[in-house]
């Protein structure tokens, strides 16, 4: 018999609808993949039990009122138009409730509810990273890190931007389930379960600005392509048809970031990329991503995600059953 745990989704008006489809949808289909749809019992909740509009204006019904509800295993809330005007309402049943919850988990910009009610003083927390800045002026007492998909300190999780409710959910799923049950959502739900929860919000691509002018442009795109290459600034600068101190100025002035950090960035996701979707060896990975040596990328992965080249495979390259609806 499957152990069964209650889930708490906070609605209010203005909430984003992924940040309470995207989770649900995660808990539901644990449920299915263990042949128990108990597994999760999931149930909605506005302050005072009447329907909410999203943001996107689709209209939903909660289950009950706040105060109808008993102690949960997970109270999620999620985000949406909530940094200014939170009901209090919602801020008094948090600092009353919350604590009670098991695992108390914020979505995106649910975050500042959370801090409004002062459940995040002197804790590590994320939010969305285009609200990072908002949310350090308003609640200087969190300690607040931008760049994590989501972030962990004791009973309290948050995370950034909407489909990072997903991986948070499958994070959870798999605290509760084990590594092969949370693979086989994210498999039926066709995410990805590569995100761990200190991997930034974006890729190197992402995360940098896009040059200007069209030959670094054009070069971004092509070291992504060839991590193996010679990516030293004198090879790239002379495929730019550039100095190497020319260069070097232009694409820092261009993209933000040096260089050498680009093109370390770009050989960390390529390297991840091998270890999750191939059978190649640490060594060959350490080649194919310009390493060199297997020694040269374990020294990048430590410094980076904190864990080696063959255990991030472990832990990320387990495989799972298909999930079916039989």
């Amino acid at each position: 018999m499957t152990s069964r745990r209650t889930v708490l989704i906070i609605l209010y008006e203005g909430v984003q609808s992924l940040d309470v489809t995207g989770p649900l949808e995660v808990f539901h289909g644990a449920g299915v993949l263990l042949g128990d749809l108990g597994t999760y019992r999931v149930r909605t909740a506005t302050v005072d039990g009447a329907p909410v509009r999203t943001g996107s204006g689709l209209r939903l019904a909660p289950d009950a009122a706040l105060d109808e509800c008993a102690a949960a295993d997970i109270v999620l809330v999620p985000g949406g138009q909530c940094m200014a005007d939170a009901d209090p309402r919602l801020l008094d049943w948090l600092r009353r409730d919350g604590p009670r919850a098991g695992r108390l988990v914020s979505v995106c910009t649910g975050a500042f509810l959370l801090a409004a009610a002062g459940l995040l003083d002197g804790r590590r927390a994320t939010t969305h990273w285009a609200f990072c800045e908002d949310f350090a002026r308003r609640y200087p007492a969190v300690r607040l890190d931008p760049e994590p998909v989501f972030v962990r300190d004791g009973g309290i999780a948050t995370s950034a931007g909407v489909t990072a409710g997903i991986d948070l959910a499958l994070a959870l799923v798999e605290e509760d389930h084990g590594r092969r049950t949370a693979l086989a959502v994210a498999r039926h739900l066709v995410v990805f379960l590569r995100r761990p929860g200190n991997q930034r919000q974006f890729s190197t691509q992402l995360a940098a600005q896009t040059a200007d002018r069209p030959a670094l442009r054009d070069l971004q795109h092509w070291i992504a392509e060839h991590p193996g290459a010679d990516l030293s600034v004198e090879a790239l600068a002379g495929r730019a048809s550039l100095s190497p101190r020319h260069f070097a100025r232009a694409f820092q002035a261009e993209v933000g970031v040096t260089p050498g950090r680009y093109v370390e960035g770009v050989r960390l996701e390529a390297a991840r990329r091998l270890l999750e979707e191939t059978a190649q060896s640490v060594a060959e990975v350490s080649r194919a991503c310009g390493y060199g040596t297997p020694e040269a990328m374990r020294r990048a992965f430590v410094r980076t995600l904190g864990t080696a080249p063959a255990e991030y495979r472990r832990r990320f390259r387990t495989p799972a059953p298909s999930l079916t609806t039989a």
